[in-house]
């Protein structure tokens, strides 16, 4: 699948970005699909904004290849720059220019652009609109970044944190626009520290530590592959669970918990299942409250990435 224009919105190919003895990025590929929302995942300090703002054009790579849409960011940045919306995760707005000013201004230099006052309405920011940026909330700046980045009708979208500062009500709405982007064709590129909002937005995550990427995947794939899941239930107490065992793989686990919980460890799947319910079919006992909790993607970003708090 390509874009309007035939080609991969975001080809990266062994691209690499240091600072001074710092590796901020090492050798790091990616492709985004259109109409794909890519989620970039990472401690701080992992390499996700300077990944993207190397894709933006703000940053020029030491070492690797970095199309976008076709074009070289840096060199082809006039010719790239229509093409897409941008988030930075500082705002970018003037601070003295008023909210529905700085979202006209921009939609100005657009051939086609959204109806701001659409936006504005959609985002929640209509009242603010004569209110300057500086004395806007951090959630209404925000939103009003989000509203210059997509104003444009741009083919892609680079978010940085598009919900911090945000709180629950507005970050829905944000998701929902997300959606719709994705619904028109536009392929989205965001980083966050919120794992439900990449679990709930992305169809791809990208997680990266200290500038290596070290796993991709859907977020259905990263929590099931190589992750083992567990198997609780009810039944009565004291239950032989040596049969149990014995029928299941060796790398199982079957322990009583407490009396009349059990726990199982491993893979679980449906043959497994069928395994317990044999078993408990054998004994001649009903197993009730059965459950399979599977790891979330938080339990994925901690083991790859480790918990130790980063600068």
């Amino acid at each position: 699948m390509t874009s309007r224009s035939g080609v991969v919105p975001v080809l990266l190919s062994g691209v690499s970005k240091r600072y001074g003895s710092t590796t901020a990025v090492s050798e790091l590929d990616l492709d985004v699909q259109p109409a794909e929302v890519l989620a970039l995942l990472g401690p701080n300090g992992a390499g996700k904004t300077t990944t993207v703002e190397m894709c933006e054009g703000f940053l020029k790579p030491d070492e690797g290849r970095i199309e976008i849409l076709g074009l070289d960011p840096v060199a082809d940045n006039a010719a790239l720059r229509p093409r897409i919306g941008v988030m930075l995760q500082g705002g970018g707005a003037y601070p003295a220019a008023r909210a529905g000013e700085m979202l006209n201004l921009v939609a100005s230099y657009a051939a086609d652009p959204l109806d701001p006052q659409w936006l504005l309405d959609t985002l929640g920011l209509a009242e603010s609109a004569r209110t300057t940026y500086r004395r806007l909330s951090g959630g209404q700046q925000q939103r009003l970044s989000l509203a210059c980045a997509v104003v444009g009708r741009p083919e892609l979208v680079f978010l940085d944190e598009p919900t911090a500062g945000m709180d629950a009500h507005a970050r829905i709405v944000v998701w929902e626009l997300i959606d719709a982007l994705r619904r028109d064709g536009v392929t989205v590129v965001l980083t966050t520290h919120q794992l439900p909002e990449a679990e709930e937005l992305a169809d791809r995550i990208l997680i990266i530590d200290r500038g290596v990427a070290v796993a991709t995947g859907t977020p259905a794939e990263l929590m099931r592959n190589g992750a083992e899941n567990q198997l609780r239930f009810r039944a009565p107490r004291m239950l032989d669970l040596s049969l149990l065992v014995s029928a299941l793989p060796e790398t199982y686990r079957a322990v009583e918990t407490s009396p009349g919980e059990y726990l199982v460890e491993g893979h679980i799947d449906p043959q497994v299942l069928a395994t317990v319910t044999a078993w408990c079919a054998r004994l001649d006992v009903l197993a009730t409250h059965m459950r399979v909790e599977q790891r979330s993607l938080e339990d994925v970003f901690l083991e790859l990435t480790g918990r130790e708090l980063r600068k």
